[in-house]
Formats: structure tokens, sequence, C-alpha cells
């Protein structure tokens, strides 16, 4: 069958946009040229070539490593949308790439602070108000205890949603994490605190 010149204009495209090198052998040079330019092969191949580089920074000074992942995403896409400010003469690009990371691991350690401090106000908030019945107060002890063993992130998103009775999106305001991330810690925290709390059921034999 013969192909349609379309078919074949689309396929020289793409093998254009693959290009003649591997990614290990694509020269700095010419991935920080494809930054300036707005090619969009830049985002995925300086992903692959520097995320490690500026995950390891995030996680040495944060000390989680979801967060450093996070931290390495939020970076890549900065430097896209910023590639405007990266100017080739007057330094590298992975140099250019950790000044961002720094910038943006200092903002998750700020988000970080907003978050303890919203947790621990609502916590003392809680404790101020009536305790109420055994029940309620045994149902508070156990939350607690189950939100404890959580990975902090998750932890901090679902106190605040139920020690404060915060919506995800007043959560997201207050802490300024983007919406999506927090939906995502409260959908993962919540599939551990059930799996949790049923295990610990199973086992007391209810």
């Amino acid at each position: 069958m013969t192909a349609s010149p379309a078919g074949g204009k689309n396929a020289g495209r793409s093998a254009a946009r693959v290009g003649t090198w591997p990614d290990d052998a694509v020269p700095d040079a010419e991935i920080a040229a494809w930054l300036v330019q707005g090619d969009d092969r830049w985002l995925a191949l300086a992903h692959r070539r520097w995320s490690h580089l500026v995950q390891a920074y995030a996680w040495r000074v944060l000390g989680d490593a979801r967060e450093a992942e996070d931290v390495a995403q939020h970076v890549f896409v900065a430097a896209w949308r910023g590639r405007a400010g990266f100017r080739p003469d007057r330094g590298t690009l992975p140099a250019w790439l950790m000044g961002i990371t720094r910038r943006k691991t200092a903002d998750a350690l700020s988000a970080r602070t907003r978050r303890l401090e919203l947790v621990a106000a609502a916590g003392r908030q809680r404790c101020d108000e009536t305790v109420g019945g055994p029940e309620q107060v045994i149902d508070r002890i156990v939350t607690t205890r189950e939100l404890a063993l959580l990975p902090r992130v998750q932890r901090d998103v679902l106190a605040l949603a139920y020690f404060a009775d915060l919506t995800q999106v007043q959560i997201a305001d207050r802490t300024g994490m983007p919406l999506g991330t927090v939906k995502s810690h409260a959908r993962r925290g919540m599939q551990r605190l059930r799996l949790r709390v049923a295990a610990g059921a199973a086992e007391s034999g209810y």
C-alpha cells in the first residue's frame, strides 16, 4: 500500500523531533538551545538529565523524599515557563536550574512552616471546644494516633481537614499547595488511614 503524502510528512516531522542523538549523547549546550528556542523536547530531556541533581539538593534540605520529588517537578515547570529569563552567556543551564531549585526549596520550607502552624492552631482550637461524650473522645484519640503514623504531608492535610474542618480548596489556599496535590495527599492518606483502622479492628476482633 502506498503511503499518503500527509502520512509521509507527519513521519518526517516525527523523525525530526526525535533527533539523531540518544538522550545521554545530547550536549548540554544543545539542550540549553532548545530551552531558549522554546522547543518542547526540552522539558522531558532536561528532567531526565538533571532531576537527580535537583532532588538530591531538595532532599538534603527538606529531609523528605516525597517533598523533594514535588520540588523537582516545580523546578522544571518553572524553568520552562520562565525560559525567557535564561541567559546562556551568564552561566550554564544546570547552574540556572539550581538557582531555581534553591528558591523552590525555600518555598517548600515556608509552606511546611505554615502547615505546622495551622495544624498546631487547629489542635489547640479543638482542645478548647467541648470535649463531648466518651465515644467522641475515643474517636478523636484513635484518629489522632493513626494520623501520627502517616507520612508528614498526608498527616498535615488530613489534620487540617479533621481538626480545623477545612475543605480541600481551603487547605490549598492556606498552605500554598496546589489543589491537585492536596487532593492526592488526602486520597492516599485516607486510604492508608482506612487500612490501618480496619487492621486494628480485625486484630481487636470487632
